[in-house]
């Protein structure tokens, strides 16, 4: 065993702060409105760092950042938006709102065993030239009251997943119930489909999280669609940085790396360390070396924060407790905020 003694040379300075924040997506517009406060007092963005330990830690970070035009780079992952299994759901949920949506039509049709592109093509034409009345306004309108029942002349599975949707059709049932059921449905094809559905699997927890807050499927959907913008933020971009952008990334593609600020988001008991970590010795340390890395990552500002209540469909349990790393830390090192 090594002992080391860490060390610094910077004097003065503000305290890294450990931001408390009353849920997950508040920790995002946390994070959101301290980029835009950081990028207005001429921090540029590529001098700030988003870090999480697993990627799927970052989706609904990635929304908000969407959502206020703050253009960004994803390391160590792929985008929320840009994952095949994402990409799935949604397409489910964009067939309930406008059953007129070939593109969705086609992709989850595609899913289904023994139907290739020249069924699924007979199928959506079929939905488009006999079962949906003329345009009339709303998508709504164009859904007759017998619409999801009139497929009993098709394959088995495409009977099923009509029977799916017809139990979620209903404008009055939420956002996340509609997803919930949506999931059931696909995780037998997830795992036929794809060798690391575990990992998939918990991106579509995370998902379904993310859609409690949605009132309605439209809302849900417009956000679920936007993309961040290929320039900087307007009214606030510094000249001659029309490529800047803000890192995201998973702790270990940041080694080696640093930036004048850094958040390290999801500093979370049950998410940081993760729980199946705290089983194992070994694999502990390795978590606590990662929080150790992230730390050091930010050159004048580190942002530490965690959201409490979290239901980790997983294990059944609510987390509310920060990460175990962070135990010890006294006011005189680490400046607490919280924010509602």
């Amino acid at each position: 065993m090594y002992f080391k003694r860490l060390y610094t040379k910077k004097e003065g300075g503000e305290l890294p702060q450990l931001v408390i924040a009353s849920d997950e997506n508040v920790q995002s517009r946390f994070v959101v409105q301290r980029i835009l406060e950081l990028r207005e007092e001429g921090i540029p963005l590529e001098e700030i760092a988003v870090l999480f330990r697993s990627s799927f830690h970052s989706f609904d970070l990635e929304i908000e950042l969407s959502k206020a035009n703050i253009p960004f780079v994803k390391v160590g992952g792929f985008k929320f938006v840009e994952t095949a299994h994402v990409k799935d759901v949604v397409a489910y949920l964009r067939v309930l709102e406008n059953p007129r949506d070939v593109v969705a039509w086609n992709r989850i049709l595609l899913l289904l065993d023994g139907v290739g592109p020249r069924t699924a093509e007979k199928v959506i034409d079929d939905i488009l030239t006999k079962r949906l009345a003329p345009l009339a306004g709303a998508p709504q309108a164009t859904v007759t009251s017998k619409f999801w029942t009139e497929y009993q002349h098709h394959p088995e599975n495409v009977r099923k997943l009509f029977a799916t949707l017809r139990q979620v059709a209903s404008p009055s049932i939420p956002p996340a119930e509609k997803a919930y059921h949506v999931m059931q449905y696909y995780e037998p094809l997830l795992r036929a489909r794809y060798d690391d559905h575990n990992k998939r699997k918990k991106d579509l927890e995370m998902f379904l999280n993310i859609t409690e807050r949605y009132h309605d499927v439209p809302s849900l959907l417009t956000d679920m669609a936007l993309e961040p913008p290929n320039e900087s933020i307007v009214d606030v971009e510094a000249p001659g940085h029309e490529t800047e952008y803000l890192t995201i990334s998973t702790i270990h593609s940041a080694k080696g790396l640093e930036w004048n600020t850094v958040f390290v988001i999801y500093a979370l008991e049950g998410r940081f360390p993760s729980m199946r970590s705290v089983l194992d010795p070994e694999e502990l340390e390795e978590e606590r070396r990662l929080m150790y890395v992230a730390c050091t990552r930010g050159k004048e500002h580190l942002y530490i924060t965690y959201p409490m209540n979290i239901y980790d469909r997983e294990s059944g349990l609510i987390l509310t407790k920060p990460s175990r790393f962070l135990e010890g830390i006294g006011g005189n090192l680490l400046e607490p905020w919280v924010v509602e």
